[in-house]
């Protein structure tokens, strides 16, 4: 009997899957929950998945023709409990078929910012034309504008000019005008609407997508929306969309699809929630890593992952949001803000703006930690970055039974030193069924601290049921089976630990090769931020241990949250802090790892748990030294 492999997403997770079983009955049986109100028989509809590669499934059924479009089937869309397992396969449940949805972190630090955006309404009560003074309507619209604002030389959208009578006169002279950058008119409305005056800021994530509305004239954000990236279908990975985009324009143009299409739903959905219509969204601000701003932009992605990984463009990249496909006012424009370089984007000129490290004259350590994580070093003197490819392993992929955050997910381990009991906490406190990342840097911290595994990753000879054999090789029981939601017991192998050595390694050698460019250890670092929505359910102590982030007093740890989208906030509701992410962009130095010469060498040692020379962890070494 055949056994395949299918990956669930948006949970990471991976669960085995005989042949000809059907999507539907592996979810079940892997504790992941799929609407399915006809109990797997086809009739309700609900449990629609998306495949992004159609090949040797089973046929479309008559079943998947009566609930799915033609237009569906044709992105992929399929019912679970209808197709038939028969080769390794991604499934993707978008958020109507899922029974439990993914933790998403939207709130992020920020900086106060001068309320200056690039939008602005101006009600206008305008003389009436007549026969003594029969002036024209564009030029009584101008005039008022220089008169009473200092407004000179703006410029018109063609669309606005023909209707202009019309409105001036529904309005009975009485008007409003929408500027961008006082420079050109981009709405006329009849009345006073002054007070609805909307942005929108984006964070396109590799895994999802995530933005405020927010109200111009006060900055206060009225909506949130949030959802997985539907570009996964085509790669967990970044470089893996990159290598499906170069197949063909059409594939490079089906992800920039996906990414707009994602945008509009969480426009929809804070706009839904706040009852503003979309039409009274003037502009939005998108950030991104450099590929994902690629993709959503349309702009040629292949030479990011060939040396010297340069980017098509460093922006900022203006553009109307009608050339793109967003839902927003028809003479709206989307602001992308500028990278840093090929694997630097504008999510970590977020980033920066957001924690300001640019200001401060403390020497700081800002670590996104993520699949690509970002790592600067500096002050306002002088910035170094780096970009790290962690690769997906705190998302859960390649874990035995990993898993992202989802409910049920373990996010919690303690080990007792001494009994080697396991406590643990899951994602509302339902059964578990699975770890997502914070529980997985947890473990393996914590069977580093009591003696289970020793500095090399490899397991000790300890003396404990929790302690077993799978297929001829040791695992350890983090919860039995009697435990679980899938009935299995869940563990951690020699190959997880491994997996999670690699990513903390490539996290720590990029923060170890910047202190080095910066000339400073880690009683020089005075405040450490840990970035991005997995960094904000990091425990500090764990991640010491493991040796993710340098051994620095926890109270100069802080946990910033979604900074990139607090960054493209700032953006949206001012225009000097625009010219400071240019600024940013050019003054930031980059640093490629990959060409350190010592970089190799940095990186084995920092496999260890948690280096190869523990004396740079003094806290762990006094810890170990206590508990011998």
């Amino acid at each position: 009997m055949k056994r395949f492999t299918v990956r669930f997403e948006p949970e990471g997770k991976k669960l085995s899957a005989v042949d000809a079983s059907t999507i539907l009955e592996v979810a079940k049986g892997g504790g992941i929950g799929i609407r399915s109100e006809c109990g797997g028989k086809g009739k309700c509809g609900k449990c629609r998945v998306i495949i992004a590669n159609q090949l040797h499934l089973s046929e479309i059924s008559e079943a998947e023709k009566e609930h799915l479009t033609p237009e569906e089937i044709s992105k992929g869309y399929r019912l679970a409990c209808m197709v038939s397992i028969r080769r390794d396969l991604t499934v993707v449940i978008p958020s109507e078929s899922r029974l439990s949805v993914r933790r998403i972190q939207i709130q992020g630090m920020e900086q106060p910012v001068k309320l200056d955006p690039n939008i602005r309404k101006i009600n206008l009560v305008l003389e009436k034309p007549t026969v003594q003074n029969p002036v024209a309507d564009d030029l009584n619209i101008l005039t008022h504008l220089e008169k009473v604002y200092g407004l000179r030389g703006l410029e018109w959208e063609y669309e606005l000019i023909k209707n202009l009578p019309d409105t001036i006169r529904e309005g009975n002279w009485n008007i409003t005008v929408t500027l961008l950058n006082d420079h050109k008119v981009i709405d006329l409305e009849p009345g006073d609407t002054t007070s609805r005056n909307f942005g929108f800021a984006v964070d396109i994530g590799t895994s999802k997508i995530v933005g405020y509305l927010v109200n111009l004239n006060s900055g206060e954000v009225v909506g949130l929306g949030s959802l997985e990236n539907p570009q996964i279908a085509f790669g967990e990975d970044i470089l893996s969309r990159i290598s499906y985009a170069e197949e063909s324009p059409e594939k490079r143009r089906r992800l920039q699809t996906l990414a707009i299409e994602g945008i509009n739903k969480i426009v929809q959905t804070a706009c839904g929630e706040s009852g503003i219509k979309q039409s009274e969204i003037y502009e939005l601000t998108v950030v991104g890593n450099t590929a994902m701003l690629s993709l959503f932009l349309g702009i040629q992605t292949k030479y990011l992952h060939l040396a010297p990984y340069v980017p098509g463009v460093k922006g900022p990249v203006v553009v109307k949001t009608q050339e793109l496909g967003i839902n927003a006012n028809p003479r709206a424009s989307v602001y992308a803000l500028p990278n840093i370089a090929g694997y630097v984007g504008a999510d970590a000129v977020g980033d920066v703006l957001a924690t300001n490290i640019h200001e401060m004259d403390e020497m700081c350590l800002l670590v996104d930690v993520g699949t690509n994580g970002e790592v600067f070093v500096g002050n306002r003197e002088d910035i170094v970055s780096c970009s790290c490819a962690a690769g997906p392993a705190f998302e859960g992929v390649h874990i035995q039974h990993g898993m992202k955050a989802v409910s049920g997910a373990i996010e919690r381990i303690r080990i007792d030193p001494k009994t080697f009991e396991v406590k643990y906490a899951t994602i509302d406190g339902v059964k578990p069924v699975g770890i997502c990342g914070s529980g997985v840097i947890d473990a393996v911290a914590e069977m580093f601290k009591c003696g289970i595994i020793s500095e090399r990753g490899k397991f000790n000879d300890v003396d404990t049921v929790r302690m077993i054999r799978v297929e001829g090789k040791p695992e350890f029981v983090i919860a039995w089976k009697e435990e679980t939601a899938i009935e299995k017991n869940i563990t951690v192998s020699l190959k997880d630990i491994e997996e999670v050595q690699l990513a903390k390694a490539a996290i720590h050698t990029g923060c170890a090769i910047l202190m080095e460019k910066k000339a400073v250890t880690e009683e020089d670092i005075d405040r450490v931020f840990i970035a991005g929505a997995f960094g904000n359910y990091i425990d500090p102590e764990s991640a010491k241990f493991l040796g993710l982030i340098p051994d620095v007093p926890t109270e100069k740890i802080t946990f910033a949250g979604n900074t990139a989208l607090a960054g493209a906030k700032m953006a949206l509701l001012s225009r000097e802090v625009r010219k400071t992410a240019q600024k940013l962009s050019r003054w930031i130095r980059y640093v490629e790892l990959m060409a350190e010469p010592n970089f190799q060498r940095e990186f084995v040692k920092s496999t260890l748990i948690p280096y190869k020379h523990l004396e740079r962890y003094p806290s762990v070494k006094k810890y170990l030294e206590n508990h011998s």
